[in-house]
């Protein structure tokens, strides 16, 4: 691969003529990691307002051997949105392609650009009276293109699936600049090699996605909750698999939470009140979804309380409004606000198999303790195998701790390869865990990936460093802190 390039000022002034408007100051949500653990170094950020403008950047970038790191919300918790080790890359954001293109209603499917807010491609299926389902605690910041580039999970997976279940096709910028336009709304193509799905997940590493075609499905007709009470991890699984006997695919969210997470809002939120009277130490949040009115609340209310009399269940809550079901998953979506305001000492999102969650979580724990005395808020999606397993110093003790971090993040690595897991289960792989892939995947898929890179990128502008390392870079395959 060529030597990667620093941008000059006559760059500068040939992005300008391409792409008016677009040149943006380098600092606030372009530089900073979510969590504040890092900053990114200079860059220059440019904002193109069309396909064809992306295009032509990425044009003057291969041509001139230059880095480009897309960005789209800056919510990423891995680093992939964060120019590191680069000499002076484009950042190119795409919050200006933000337009709705198309919705259709009848063939359940809508146009969007990579630059549309979640929460806003949400409002504008809803509008049309259908769904999309894909819903993170970052919906109001996050833009659709990052979702699928990191091929995003959240809440729903268990009945909907990943970012990667809700694209029928996409529009692609490639390194050499050409436009790839696979907007395709086909439910069924079999013609060559899945290109879509290859490109989603990637992280920008094979090209920038500019629109998407999306998954829309019917409302709900029916929705019903409840936050259950349950004694350990255990007995949530056991539950979970009651209720898909008794509900099927009807469960659309299945989500574990563990007192220290109630504890947090506690210390962090003035105001916050438990949403049950009892303080267990593991918790529930369950969602209902029917197609036609079943009356699906009673009959969650019904199981939940077949459930306590076999000794499942111990308590209970159950909203009986639209705002007190809002306010439950809002209690569930500031959990990592308020994980980031306590400051974990290591933070993991990983995936296990199913039936073994419970002695994950028992196994993590015990290796955690020979470490130190910490505080572990251990939550997820129970549903889908994928838990956020953070560790916290005790109590107004942060600096004292930090020393132990590479200490704790080996420990639970260890950990989830034991158990044939994933350390990157849905925020994507980054700069923060390239190392750790480059180490620790098998080597046939490891060189795949590679050959892939450098057939589609072969001057390595796109993203270096994130997901692969790359050998141009200082610290390039080192985890972030």
């Amino acid at each position: 691969m060529p030597k990667l390039n620093p941008v000059g000022s006559e760059l500068e002034e040939a992005f300008r003529r391409v792409s008016p408007g677009a040149m943006r100051i380098h600092e606030g949500k372009y530089c900073d990691d979510p969590r504040g653990r890092s900053r990114s170094q200079d860059a220059v950020v440019l904002a193109p307002a069309s396909t064809d403008e992306v295009s032509a950047i990425v044009g003057i970038c291969h041509r001139e051997s230059v880095a480009i790191v897309p960005f789209g919300g800056g919510t990423g918790l891995v680093g992939g949105q964060l120019p590191q080790d680069l000499p002076r890359p484009v950042v190119l954001s795409l919050e200006r392609l933000n337009r709705i293109r198309k919705v259709s209603p009848s063939g359940d499917s809508m146009i969007v650009e990579a630059g549309c807010i979640l929460e806003n491609v949400q409002a504008a299926a809803d509008a049309a009276g259908r769904l999309f389902p894909l819903s993170l605690a970052a919906k109001g910041s996050c833009q659709i293109g990052g979702n699928l580039a990191t091929n995003a999970g959240g809440v729903h997976v268990v009945r909907y699936g990943n970012a990667r279940d809700l694209c029928l096709g996409l529009e692609v910028v490639l390194p050499d600049s050409s436009v790839w336009d696979g907007l395709t709304s086909l439910r069924k193509d079999n013609a060559g090699y899945d290109l879509r799905n290859l490109i989603i997940g990637s992280e920008g590493t094979l090209g920038i996605i500019t629109a998407a075609t999306l998954k829309l499905f019917r409302r709900p007709a029916e929705i019903a909750t409840a936050l259950l009470a349950v004694a350990s991890p255990r007995a949530a699984l056991d539950l979970h698999f009651r209720f898909q006997e008794r509900f099927g695919t009807m469960i659309s969210a299945f989500e574990l939470i563990g007192r220290t997470g109630f504890d947090f809002l506690e210390e962090t939120h003035p105001g916050f009140r438990w949403p049950i009277e009892s303080r267990p130490d593991w918790m529930v949040l369950v969602d209902l979804s029917a197609d036609t009115d079943i009356d699906i609340s009673s009959r969650l209310v019904e199981a939940a309380s077949k459930a306590a009399d076999d000794s499942m269940v111990s308590d209970g809550a159950f909203p009986s409004s639209a705002r007190q079901r809002t306010d439950l998953w809002g209690i569930r979506e500031s959990i990592p606000e308020a994980n980031r305001r306590i400051g974990a000492i290591s933070s993991h999102d990983i995936s296990v198999p199913v039936d073994s969650v419970p002695d994950f979580i028992e196994a993590a724990d015990r290796e955690v303790s020979q470490v130190g005395n910490f505080r572990i808020n251990c939550f997820g999606h129970i549903g889908d195998g994928n838990l956020h397993y953070n560790v916290f110093p005790p109590r107004r003790s942060a600096n004292a701790h930090l020393s132990s971090e590479d200490e704790v993040r080996h420990a639970v690595r260890r950990v989830v390869r034991r158990f044939r897991g994933s350390l990157s289960a849905e925020h994507g792989t980054g700069r923060r865990f390239s190392g750790e892939l480059a180490t620790n995947a098998d080597p046939a898929l490891f060189s795949m990936m590679q050959a892939v890179k450098r057939a589609l990128d072969p001057n390595g502008i796109m993203n270096p460093g994130a997901v692969l390392p790359d050998p141009r870079l200082t610290g390039s395959g080192s985890s972030m802190t």
